[in-house]
């Protein structure tokens, strides 16, 4: 197979974002515009892949430290021809270039493929009809065959109707491209140097220009501004839904959804409204997402129940539990099944094992706790001294009363009950009544104090 170069144009500020940030590291789905393209790149398995950087390039080679990738310096923007241009010292005399662009982030694999292999001789480009090519270099063809590239500001009346626009990606044989690079001119409107003017000296070469069409706007939209940006996440997301709904899961409503990573599933899985996955999440058989949880880098087990406004990071949920409402889970949770983890509980780098239930509002921390244990409302685990962590355990079939601080370190034995209210400093014996309160004293005669 013929050895490909991939070229990606990363140099432009995007002033129209209004952002210190450069444009191709504005975040789509929490993930950079840069890094889709460069993802889809490696996907082609090319020979070298060379980022043309400008604006913030610091900041742009920082996020993207790969071996894999060259980097060629635009310090001036003088149009696309000339970003191409600096590339061109590292390219290859052999093989072919594909030229890709960092803020159009949702490019057609299947599509680019074909441009690929059109490219290994000719001069293939990338376009696409569009009812309103407004903004865009118009394909103009003669006989079917594409004679030139003419950029908006440079059409004339009857070019400005031509609904075939040129999408900027191209590909094209190495020799070829790199004579075509050191014959470009800024004769034009903007003073610049066109990369589609390299149509022009192809035909001039007798060389054909063949092209491929896009199957949809999506795929060739690069985003300018903050406003193109939103549009594009609601692009991403819709497709995103499409895809899990095609593996079979439920979306109660597919427009209110946002994956911001990676999601695999299971069968018979349902999401409710306002849910948002981040990082890899895993979806086992059965499981049910209600409306407006937040899930983080976490596994969910079969014939799991996640209740609504429940939050999980990093943490590992099994068989048959049920989470909320309002939970959170943090990171270093560990959930065996059949556990119930209720309203407003919260769970930090602890263990919970087979069959146990955390009803409510309680703050459960450095801990491990066996089977079938009862955790009261209120109860708070004292992992923190002020300087270290320590753990709490709480071995199986303990029942612990509502309200009770546990200070840890400690032991709570197999089978004990702490009484409601009780700080507990000292271990539990097993299956022993454990009672920590002050004695109850009633004053007569007590009068409440007034105001002044």
């Amino acid at each position: 197979m013929m050895s490909l170069s991939i070229v990606i144009l990363a140099a432009g500020k995007g002033t129209r974002m209004r952002s210190d940030l450069p444009k191709v590291l504005q975040p789509l789905a929490h993930k950079p515009l840069l890094g889709y393209v460069i993802d889809a790149s490696m996907s082609f398995n090319p020979n070298q892949l060379i980022v043309v950087y400008g604006y913030g390039g610091d900041q742009v080679q920082k996020t993207f430290p790969s071996t894999h990738i060259q980097w060629a310096e635009q310090k001036e923007q003088l149009g696309t021809g000339h970003a191409v241009q600096q590339a061109t010292p590292f390219i290859k005399d052999e093989g072919s270039t594909l030229i890709l662009y960092g803020d159009v982030p949702l490019i057609d694999q299947e599509t680019i493929q074909r441009l690929i292999k059109k490219g290994q001789k000719n001069l293939a480009v990338l376009t696409y009809s569009k009812e309103d090519p407004k903004g865009y270099g118009r394909i103009v063809r003669k006989d079917d065959r594409i004679q030139k590239i003419v950029e908006e500001k440079d059409c004339d009346a009857s070019q400005k109707n031509i609904k075939e626009i040129n999408t900027g990606i191209m590909c094209a044989p190495n020799h070829l491209l790199k004579n075509w690079l050191g014959r470009l001119n800024n004769q034009n409107a903007q003073k610049e140097y066109y990369l589609t003017d390299i149509v022009g000296l192809s035909i001039e070469d007798n060389i054909e220009v063949l092209s491929e069409s896009a199957d949809n706007e999506v795929s060739i939209t690069g985003i300018n501004s903050k406003s193109e940006l939103a549009t594009m996440e609601r692009n991403y997301q819709l497709m995103t839904a499409k895809k899990l709904m095609e593996e079979g899961v439920t979306l109660i409503d597919p427009s209110r959804i946002d994956i911001r990573g990676e999601v695999t599933v299971g069968q018979d899985v349902t999401i409710d409204v306002g849910c948002i996955f981040e990082g890899k999440v895993h979806l086992g058989n059965h499981v049910k997402i209600a409306a407006y949880s937040h899930i983080k880098d976490s596994t969910i087990g079969d014939h799991t129940s996640i209740e609504p406004y429940s939050h999980i990071v990093e943490s590992s949920i099994g068989e048959h539990c049920r989470i909320g409402p309002f939970a959170r889970l943090r990171p270093g949770t560990k959930l065996q099944n059949q556990v119930h983890i209720g309203n407003f509980v919260e769970i930090k780098n602890s263990e919970v094992n087979n069959e146990t239930n955390i009803n409510h509002l309680s703050y459960v921390g450095d801990s491990l706790v066996g089977k079938s244990v009862n955790i009261g409302a209120g109860t708070i685990t004292c992992n923190y001294d002020g300087a270290n962590k320590h753990q709490t355990t709480i071995e199986d079939d303990v029942f612990i009363g509502s309200n009770t601080a546990l200070v840890a370190p400690i032991k709570i034995g197999k089978g004990a009950t702490i009484a409601a209210g009780s700080t507990i400093t000292k271990d539990a014996p097993p299956g022993d009544l454990t009672v920590s309160r002050s004695k109850q004293t009633s004053i007569s005669g007590w009068t409440k104090p007034t105001k002044k």
